[in-house]
């Protein structure tokens, strides 16, 4: 797997000359099988430069088909999806995953942002693509292209956000977005699906000190993030999410903050990166 970071902030882009570092676009990551298959991970802003690129393939000629794995539906996880170039191209195919009781249950929320209020759009029926929606089970395993996938959710404010694991050729990667624990931490369930994950992309969108006074909003930080990777025994923790008030500076500091608390919990041989837009790995 090669795993690409399209946008890395939290809440609403934050462009601007503090953030150009780690950039300012929201939620995108990019995950290419290697079938060649393209996994798209959200589609908040950062997925406009991710369909600019795949405009250079099959995308751009309308024979491509390409899979999105949506951890959740509030609008810095789908903000960017009626701006993505590849789905006005007719011909190309889209499959998203996401949790709903039901498909059509999450196609009407897909359809919500593109009410004409919102949107000149109007409807996902006027774009050039066919999108089909698939609803995510609690647990449920499934594989696209290979990449065996499953998800589990995570609490999140009032609402809950899937947390998918990705295996590929003795390979794992672990994207869990937006992830706002009780003080008792991950369930055994989430920390299950973490469990030696060669990545871990984890979100670290506060402080502790933010965080202790936004425990409603149901986010992460750095403590969180370090707990969670070293109770799991992960080889390599990414921090993603960040407040979008953060500059580049305090992002910084935030990553040699969850240093010392990775070592402080014992986990000394996790390898740490705050991720940038831009950013490539391969697990």
């Amino acid at each position: 797997m090669e795993v690409t970071f399209w946008g890395v902030r939290g809440s609403i882009p934050a462009p601007g000359p503090e953030t150009n570092r780690y950039g300012g676009n929201t939620s995108c990551v990019s995950v290419k099988a290697l079938s060649g298959e393209v996994l798209i991970l959200d589609m908040g802003t950062g997925v406009l430069n991710l369909g600019r690129s795949l405009m250079h393939g099959e995308l751009g000629k309308g024979t491509g088909v390409a899979n999105v794995l949506l951890s959740h539906a509030h609008w810095d996880h789908i903000q960017g999806f009626p701006f993505f170039p590849p789905v006005f191209v007719p011909g190309n195919k889209f499959r998203i995953y996401g949790q709903a009781r039901s498909s059509s249950m999450l196609e009407g929320i897909l359809e919500g942002q593109m009410n004409p209020h919102f949107s000149p759009i109007y409807t996902l029926k006027n774009l050039g693509a066919v999108i089909e929606t698939l609803a995510v089970h609690t647990n449920q395993t499934f594989e696209i292209g290979g990449v065996k996938i499953r998800g589990v959710p995570n609490p999140h404010g009032f609402t809950t956000a899937l947390a998918f694991r990705l295996e590929e050729g003795g390979k794992s990667l672990v994207f869990a977005p937006d992830a706002g624990y009780p003080e008792s931490g991950p369930t055994d369930e989430a920390l299950e699906l973490y469990r030696d994950a060669d990545v871990l992309i984890h979100d670290c969108t506060y402080s502790p000190e933010d965080r202790a006074e936004r425990l409603s909003r149901g986010f992460s930080s750095y403590v969180e993030a370090a707990d969670a990777a070293a109770r799991a025994k992960v080889k390599h923790l990414v921090m993603f999410h960040y407040d979008q008030d953060y500059s580049d500076a305090m992002v910084d500091t935030l990553v040699a903050r969850c240093r010392q608390e990775l070592d402080r919990r014992g986990a000394k041989g996790c390898q740490l990166t705050g991720a940038h837009e831009g950013l490539v790995l391969t697990p």
